[in-house]
């Protein structure tokens, strides 16, 4: 049998070299899969469906060649990747192992070729992690000026037996991915639920309360500094905040309130500590996107005097978090000539061979959460 490599093979024509807009076609090439299976592609936008990996469906050319076209504006950054309806049922490497996000700067039209050979096996490949302990979910939740979105807020291990007892907040971004690998993006969560319930029973974090705030397909604007990220940010701190210290036994004060997030998730935690630090006194930003492309929030915080706040920050090595590294960089360098230290009220960690994902951000969660809610 011929074995297809997976690499996109892209042609250019220059139809519309002119114009704003190019059409960009997607074929995939696979061997013959049974009529009842679909092939669907997912990616970082709105159409792509916002890596909904069931959303998109490609249409069936043959039996081994699947079609879908786009218009995409000119110098659009696309990622996506290939599934057959979940994350459990992925496109794979011919070697069997999980490819980083495919990548395209839209410059002409363009017809981009992908050869699948393998794809992820639900059954042999089970969803990581589980929910661990109680959490409550408040559906829908509206807020002025944004879309409404799903809450899950999770409870530490005594919340029900100790019921004097009050409790710091950690609110948390990407709330869909933190515990539940059913609801992840790509298959496997943070794992926070098993991280906190073990950091906590052993006594080595105080008993904290996670609020996981879930996105929306808005996410790359609520989560940067645009008027809409300033929308998010009031929505948390004016609407969010007081619910939930009106139906938790919370510990309200700045002293016991923390925000943390990854990618741009990492920047909007960086910017509520920035400019809510009456509220919160302390953030981790993991793989934050703190400078590129058109992101730059170094000259907000170059600009401002030094706050009475604590700061994570760390990242991977690898794909995305290699491009990010600049801009951590540079903002680390900004920080310290602010007068932050290094082990006071400034941490960084790197892990060189992390990418940028749930997993690697779970394998490191317990260093947050330390340094958040170390006893």
């Amino acid at each position: 049998m011929n074995k297809f490599i997976f690499l996109p093979f892209i042609f250019f024509t220059s139809i519309n070299a002119q114009t704003d807009e190019h059409v960009i076609t997607f074929l995939v090439h696979t061997a013959s899969l049974d009529d009842s299976i679909q092939i669907y592609i997912t990616g970082n936008n709105e159409q792509l469906g916002n890596w909904n990996p069931s959303s998109v469906p490609l249409e069936k050319i043959n039996d081994t060649t699947w079609q879908k076209i786009f218009k995409f504006n000119l110098a659009e950054k696309i990622e996506y990747k290939f599934t057959l309806g979940s994350w459990g049922k992925e496109a794979l490497n011919e070697n069997g192992t999980t490819p980083p996000n495919n990548y395209l700067i839209v410059t002409s039209d363009s017809t981009i070729n992908h050869f699948i050979y393998k794809w992820k096996n639900e059954s042999e490949n089970f969803i990581e992690g589980q929910i661990t302990g109680i959490v409550k979910y408040h559906q829908n939740f509206n807020g002025q000026g944004i879309l409404p979105r799903d809450i899950i807020v999770w409870l530490p291990p005594d919340y029900f037996t100790d019921t004097l007892k009050h409790y710091p907040v950690l609110y948390a971004h990407d709330g869909q991915n933190l515990f539940d690998p059913a609801t992840s993006s790509f298959g496997a969560d943070w794992q926070i639920d098993e991280r906190a319930d073990s950091l906590i029973k052993n006594e080595i974090i105080e008993p904290i309360i996670v609020v996981g705030i879930y996105n929306t397909k808005q996410r790359r604007q609520e989560y940067t500094n645009t008027g809409l990220g300033q929308k998010y940010m009031n929505f948390i701190v004016h609407e969010l905040k007081p619910f939930i210290d009106s139906v938790y036994r919370t510990k309200p004060g700045r002293e016991n309130t923390a925000v943390m997030g990854s990618s741009a998730g990492g920047l909007i935690s960086f910017m509520l500590l920035w400019e809510h630090p009456g509220i919160f006194s302390k953030a981790a930003c993991l793989s934050p996107a703190f400078k590129i492309d058109d992101i730059n929030y170094l000259p907000s915080v170059d600009s401002s005097d030094k706050k009475s706040v604590k700061i994570y920050i760390d990242n991977g090595g690898k794909g995305v978090d290699e491009k990010l590294q600049p801009g951590i960089d540079e903002m680390l360098s900004l920080l310290q000539k602010k007068g932050y230290e290094s082990g006071k009220d400034l941490f960084w960690f790197k892990d060189e061979n992390a990418e940028h994902n749930e997993k690697a951000w779970s394998k490191r969660i317990a260093r947050p959460l330390k340094f958040l809610f170390g006893k």
